[in-house]
């Protein structure tokens, strides 16, 4: 462990602080959407593959647009990014409220408003910006403080919003919503992004093209690209799926909700252990045992009885492993590339992660329309979860040395 000072700066606590808020805020609200399924089905005629087709749109954009505000955040700084996805994010929420919220308007506004909102506040860009403001040797706990941020935000949401539609209805949910992230657009300001960051060659005079070019040339950075794509797919599977998966199996309907926050739970202690871990150890490892113990609690889950003790065990156990993968992934693109492109490379790391998402929140609406349950959706996840342990073992965990010009 490095006896380096932590808190470096004034500025870095109070961005590690501003950026832990913000994806509270944008991780908490999106993380409950798949509780307004049977409100949305009832009142606006929702089909589950229209919903799961929304949902992993607004997956797919939140990981098309993040590299394209990653290079917003590089060149002018990680508050106008943040802001700017909060404006579409509120914008959403109130055009939905207002009633364009059937048919294509709730692909506009579910999904690609909020998609696009996502980019920039969700965990990509708060996590980049943070990870410029501190060394290589506590560069990971730092990432792993903010996500460990979101999973409060995971915790404490699907039980706040269970309880809103219950005594408010989804209406009022939503006007709660536009409130926290108006208290976004504000914390966005606060969200610090360093001139130099930390660990940054001054004399490094490589352009976004060439880091571009560097990174599609290296092995490592495609084999990270690829797992990471897994780590998409499970999570929408089970964010978007998991409330109607529950009421099928015939258990009491506010198992949906105890699993999501038990999923918040855990996540902030195997974050923060991650991250720790990854200080330490090989993050590629680190990686490929997250993955594939991934599987080993779906196959847990899926083969026992439905039981409300096998639901939380499963809540514990994949909340362990949820959002676990972030702090070693964008440690691995800081470590081989620096930091200096950390938000654009990132982004582009987590386009794959959302293009998984995508298929997971879609696919797994069509394969229950085809065969009326999620039993191949299930399967494809445990066959990833093998490909995903097995496709990070070949990372080089180098720092590519780059010639200087004479």
């Amino acid at each position: 462990m490095s006896s380096e000072k932590f808190i470096t700066s004034r500025k870095a606590l109070i961005t590690l602080i501003a950026a832990s808020i913000v994806v509270i805020i944008s991780l908490g609200i999106r993380q409950t959407f798949g509780l307004f399924f049977f409100d949305f089905n009832i009142d606006l005629d929702i089909s589950i593959s229209h919903f799961g087709f929304v949902l992993g749109l607004q997956l797919l954009l939140w990981g098309v647009f993040s590299p394209l505000f990653g290079i917003i955040t590089d060149k002018y700084g990680g508050a106008i990014a943040i802001f700017i996805g909060f404006a579409f994010y509120l914008m959403a929420i109130l055009l939905f409220y207002s009633g364009l919220n059937t048919g294509h308007y709730f692909t506009l506004t579910i999904g690609v408003l909020i998609g696009v909102g996502l980019g920039s506040t969700a965990i990509g860009i708060p996590v980049s910006v943070v990870a410029k403001h501190f060394p290589a040797s506590n560069r990971t706990i730092a990432t792993g403080i903010v996500t460990c941020a979101g999973s409060f935000g995971y915790f404490v949401s699907p039980l706040l919003v269970r309880y809103s539609l219950i005594e408010s209805g989804w209406e009022n949910t939503l006007i709660y919503f536009s409130l926290f992230l108006g208290l976004g657009l504000i914390v966005a300001l606060f969200v610090s992004t360093p001139k130099i960051p930390v660990g940054v060659d001054e004399n490094n005079k490589q352009t976004a093209t060439e880091a571009l070019k560097e990174a599609f040339g290296n092995k490592s950075f495609i084999y990270l690209t690829l797992g990471f794509f897994v780590c998409g797919w499970h999570i929408a599977l089970v964010a978007t799926h998991i409330p109607k998966y529950m009421m099928d199996k015939g258990l009491p309907d506010w198992t949906a909700a105890m699993i999501l926050a038990l999923i918040g739970v855990f996540n902030m202690l195997g974050t923060i252990s991650s991250g720790y871990l990854s200080t330490r150890y090989s993050k590629k490892k680190i990686l490929s045992a997250i993955y594939l113990l991934r599987g080993v609690s779906i196959i847990y889950f899926i083969f026992l009885p439905p039981s409300v003790f096998n639901s939380v065990v499963f809540g514990v156990t994949f909340g362990f492993l949820w959002l676990s993968t972030v702090p070693p992934t964008n440690g691995i693109v800081g470590h081989i590339f620096g930091t200096k492109y950390m938000g654009m490379l990132y982004g582009i790391v987590f386009v794959s992660h959302q293009i998984g998402s995508f298929l997971g929140a879609y696919l797994g609406g069509i394969f229950y329309e085809i065969h009326g349950n999620f039993d191949y959706a299930w399967y494809v996840s445990i066959a990833l979860s093998i490909f995903a342990g097995v496709i990070h073992l070949p990372i080089i965990e180098k720092a590519i040395e780059r010639t200087q010009p004479a």
